[in-house]
């Protein structure tokens, strides 16, 4: 393989979490006499952690109150995440071909720690990721690179040999600030124009198209 490791970004790449996300979101919303979304906007919202994801979903004039929101959210999506989330098609065969071609895999998310590692406990338990990131308090989100570098550190590789799998404009932007290659998955929340606009080395729209990205 020209590349040995592949780390994976969560909702939207490997799992359709958008329903649960939405739901809860809705829920907490509901909860406060708070206009809530169609299920769809939510593609929108999502993918620069949390606090992002609160402040577009509720009012403008309640953006004072984003801490509350997130406390009260974060243990629903912990607790609830992935309730009715699921793989998307294709997934469990290509992450068993990763595995038997020997390629390392990780994810790394914007979604908080807790609820990523929950999330890929619960849909992908069989499988083994070397390291399982989310949004930790103090540490910068995607794109920013540090946690990303770090992570390459952790799995002894350096950048170049690594691909880095997402749906969104985040998610390109990060592998390129990290020197990774930047791998489009087209079925998830964004689509193939925004990942090739924002630096998609490679648009895939099956996940076993990955394997001819890895052996290049």
């Amino acid at each position: 393989m020209k590349y040995s490791t592949v780390i994976f970004d969560l909702d939207g790449t490997l799992a359709d979490t958008l329903a649960d996300i939405a739901r809860l979101m809705n829920r907490t919303l509901r909860s406060r006499g708070w206009p809530e979304h169609s299920t769809d906007a939510y593609r929108k919202f999502v993918g620069d952690g949390v606090h992002k994801l609160v402040e577009r979903a509720i009012p403008a004039d309640q953006q004072t109150r984003i801490e509350e929101v997130v406390a009260n959210y974060l243990p629903l999506l912990t607790e609830e995440g992935a309730e009715s989330a699921a793989l998307y098609p294709g997934i469990d065969a290509m992450l068993d071909a990763l595995t038997k071609r020997g390629v390392a895999m990780a994810v790394l998310s914007n979604k908080p720690h807790d609820a990523t590692k929950a999330a890929v406990a619960k849909l992908m338990g069989r499988w083994k990721f070397a390291l399982v990131h989310g949004q930790i308090a103090g540490e910068p989100p995607k794109p920013d690179p540090m946690v990303a570098l770090r992570m390459a550190k952790q799995l002894n590789v350096t950048p170049s040999r690594i691909v880095f799998v997402g749906d969104s404009n985040v998610d390109m932007e990060l592998a390129n600030n990290a020197g990774f290659i930047a791998v489009g998955a087209g079925w998830g929340f964004r689509g193939e124009q925004e990942l090739r606009a924002h630096g998609a080395a490679h648009v895939i729209h099956e996940p076993m198209e990955l394997m001819g990205v890895m052996e290049g």
